[in-house]
């Protein structure tokens, strides 16, 4: 029976590169392992050719001698190999350990990171006023820290230790997959290479306990919702005295009574009587940091913005400072005594047939139906 093609096998072109080959031979590889699939002839038959296959298209002078002479070329070359393929000086171990290493334990850096504490955030509510202008505040974060007295190893006094005895005090042993083998981190000693011999009393051996630390967090000027002050090595402390993890302050604004925040500005809504819109009038406005005097021009409408320059927020990753924008919402009065209303019956009597000329977008809105309809 004759071999199908390796490009075949993986489903590649004939011209794809080393890169696009190894990640097709990652992605079949995972699915037709021999571990994932107990059992099954056909994935472990499909899976020892893919092996075979990359095998050849990963070596390049294997590669350029297959282009040539096809399988015939590959058999009177260069043979059948056993046990764990090697290619290019490299093994075939160490790719199933970068594609498998979630099956087998990983790499001795992957364990590291396996052990390094776990990060931790805090959710931090900060009123608007204390996240423009910066605050110091003082949080509690219940945690595991690194015990003191075995200086987080779990032995007694740090020191009662003995050689692993099934890895020899490597941390690793290696495990026997079928065709090939892999490095494995060793179940007994769990990666440390050593045994305790008599656990710490106040950690019980685990190198940590539960505690609750408090912190002083500064935070800078003008953060907004969801910035993150991230605080090294202030998180869950590590395994066996590794390293700890990083603790994050995620900041929420709360919302305030007169402004809303957009980016580095400020917005407000201004509340103004229909006289002073009418006529025109300097209305004061609220800012953060004081007052200001707000021009109202004669024959405002409602809904206009007002910019005021400089009375928003300073960026916190650049000395820019954000505006305050005013939006006039002019009221309609309520409560009129009688003679009130009559003053303003008279008002509107005095428009007469020019009323259109006194309220223009009323005059438009009425254009703008007129035109739809017709």
């Amino acid at each position: 029976m004759s071999k199908a093609d390796y490009y075949q096998t993986l489903g590649v072109s004939r011209d794809a590169s080393a890169a696009e080959i190894k990640k097709a031979y990652k992605k079949l590889a995972m699915k037709y392992h021999p571990d994932r699939n107990a059992g099954d002839k056909a994935s472990e038959e499909k899976f020892k050719e893919l092996s075979e296959a990359y095998e050849v298209l990963s070596d390049p002078n294997k590669k350029q001698t297959y282009d040539q002479f096809g399988h015939e070329g590959m058999n009177s070359r260069f043979g059948q190999g056993a046990g764990g393929y090697t290619y290019s000086g490299e093994s075939f171990n160490d790719i199933f350990g970068d594609i498998f290493g979630d099956i087998f334990g990983g790499s001795a850096s992957s364990r590291s990171r396996q052990r390094r504490g776990r990060d931790l955030e805090y959710q931090l509510s900060l009123s608007l006023e204390d996240a423009i202008s910066g605050k110091e505040v003082n949080i509690s974060i219940p945690t595991l820290v690194s015990c003191t007295d075995c200086n987080g190893t779990g032995a007694h006094k740090g020191k009662s230790f003995s050689k692993c005895p099934q890895c020899d005090g490597v941390g690793q042993v290696r495990m026997s997959q079928g065709f090939f083998s892999v490095q494995q981190t060793c179940p007994q000693c769990r990666g440390r290479g050593n045994i305790i011999d008599r656990p710490c009393s106040k950690c019980s051996g685990a190198g940590r306990y539960e505690k609750t630390k408090k912190l002083s967090v500064k935070i800078p000027a003008g953060v907004d919702t969801d910035d993150r002050i991230r605080l090294s090595g202030e998180g869950e402390a590590g395994g066996s005295g590794a390293v700890s993890g990083d603790l994050y302050v995620t900041v929420n604004v709360k919302p305030h009574k007169i402004f809303q925040r957009d980016g580095n500005d400020l917005l407000c809504e201004v509340p103004l009587n229909f006289t002073s819109a009418i006529l025109g009038d300097d209305v004061v406005v609220p800012t953060l940091d004081g007052k200001v005097e707000l021009k109202i021009p004669k024959g405002t409408q409602s809904g206009k913005t007002f910019r005021v320059k400089q009375k928003g927020v300073q960026s916190v990753r650049s000395r820019e400072k954000g505006d305050l924008y005013c939006r006039v919402h002019i009221e309609t009065p309520v409560n009129l005594t009688k003679e009130q209303e009559e003053l303003i019956k008279k008002l509107d009597e005095s428009f007469g047939r020019s009323k259109s000329k006194h309220s223009p977008r009323q005059r438009n809105w009425y254009d703008s139906i007129k035109n739809f309809f017709e």
